[in-house]
C-alpha cells in the first residue's frame, strides 16, 4: 500500500493547481476512513508507537486498507536519510540511531493482528554501515517465532548497494523481496536522490533472485505520469524481466506538494489497464495497475500468484 493520510480535500490541495498537469481528473477519488476495522488498526499502530508509509507517505489507499485491516509497517525509524523528488518522508540525518526495540514491537502488532500476510518497507539509512540490513533481519526472524504462519513481504531500500548487506538480509529470507525501480532510467536521476539508481535497482533485484534462490518472489513498482515515454516503460518492463523480476505494480505519480516534483500528465485507467496487460504477455506471474496502486496494494493476492506460477 505505500503511501498515507489522504482524503479528496488533501489530495486535491497537493496534487491540484500546483500541478503542471492542472486538477486531478474524475477518476482519481479517495474514500474517507470507514469500516469497523479502521479504529483498531490506528489504535494498534498508535499503542505500539509503529510507523507506517500509509501515513509517512500520504498513501491514498489507507482507508481501504485500514478499513481491511492491514497497514504496511516501516521500520527503521520515520526518517529517511534521503531526499527523493517525489517523496513525502521526512529527511533526516538519525547520525546511526536505532531504536532495537522496534523488531519487537512489530512482531507483537503481527501477532495480536493475526496476519496472514505483512508488508515490511523501510526508509534509507545511510548513516548506518549496512544500511538498516541487520534490523530488517530481525524483525523478519521475530515475527517468524511470534507468528510462524505469517508470510512476510520485505519492501527494501538498495542498502547502499552492498551485496553484504543483502545476503544478511536474505539469511532469513521473507516470502516476498521487494525493491522500487519508481521510474525509468532517464527520469530516475531527476526524480530519485543521487544516492539511489537505476541500475543499482536492477542490480539488487538480480542479485537477490540469484541469492534467494527459485522460492523467492521479487517484486517492483513503476510510477507513472512523470514525463516518462510509452518506449522508456517498455524498456524498463523487459530490464525487469531480464533480472527475472515476479510482480509489477503500476501506479500515478501525485505530487505531495508545492516543494515535490510536479505530475506531468494524469494516465487514464485504460492505459493502467493496457500496461497490465502489456506485462502479463512479457512474462510477469502478475500485475497490479491504476492510478490509486501502489507497490503492496493487494500484496497477498499478488504473491499467490507468483507462489503458484513459481511452482508450477
Amino acid at each position: 500500500m505505500p503511501t498515507g493520510r489522504t482524503d479528496v480535500a488533501t489530495a486535491e490541495a497537493t496534487a491540484g493547481p500546483t500541478s503542471g498537469a492542472g486538477r486531478l481528473p474524475e477518476w482519481i477519488r479517495i474514500r474517507p476512513p470507514k469500516g469497523p476495522l479502521y479504529p483498531e488498526v490506528r489504535g494498534l499502530l498508535e499503542g505500539l508507537q509503529l510507523g507506517t508509509v500509509c501515513r509517512e507517505a500520504h498513501c491514498p489507499n489507507l482507508s481501504e486498507c485500514w478499513s481491511a485491516g492491514t497497514a504496511t509497517l516501516m521500520l527503521l525509524g520515520t526518517d529517511c536519510t534521503r531526499r527523493c523528488g517525489f517523496c513525502a518522508v521526512t529527511t533526516h540525518w538519525p547520525r546511526g540511531e536505532v531504536d532495537r526495540t522496534e523488531p519487537e514491537r512489530v512482531a507483537s502488532a503481527v501477532g495480536r493482528w493475526g496476519l496472514r500476510y505483512v508488508v515490511l518497507t523501510q526508509v534509507c539509512r545511510d548513516d548506518l554501515p549496512d544500511g538498516g540490513a541487520s534490523l530488517l533481519r530481525e524483525t523478519v526472524e521475530r515475527i517468524r517465532g511470534t507468528a510462524p504462519t505469517t508470510k512476510v513481504e520485505l519492501l527494501a531500500g538498495d542498502l547502499g548497494g552492498s551485496e553484504e548487506a543483502l545476503r544478511d538480509v536474505l539469511r532469513h529470507p521473507p516470502e516476498v523481496f521487494a525493491h522500487n525501480v519508481e521510474t525509468v532510467r532517464s527520469l530516475s536521476r531527476k526524480i530519485r536522490d543521487p544516492r539511489a539508481g537505476y541500475d543499482r535497482s536492477l542490480g539488487l533485484l538480480r542479485r537477490a533472485r540469484s541469492l534467494g534462490g527459485n522460492r523467492l518472489v521479487t517484486k517492483t513498482s513503476i510510477m507513472l505520469g512523470l514525463g516518462e515515454t510509452e518506449a522508456e516503460v517498455e524498456t524498463t518492463l523487459a530490464d525487469l524481466r531480464d533480472a527475472d523480476v515476479d510482480l509489477v505494480t503500476f501506479g500515478q505519480y501525485l505530487s505531495p506538494g508545492p516543494d515535490h516534483l510536479p505530475v506531468v500528465r494524469y494516465i487514464p485507467p485504460s492505459e493502467f489497464e493496457a500496461w497490465k496487460r502489456r506485462a502479463l504477455e512479457r512474462g510477469f506471474a502478475a500485475v497490479e495497475s491504476g492510478p490509486l496502486v501502489r507497490s503492496s496494494y493487494h500484496a497477498e493476492e499478488l504473491f499467490d500468484r507468483a507462489a503458484a506460477a513459481r511452482r508450477g
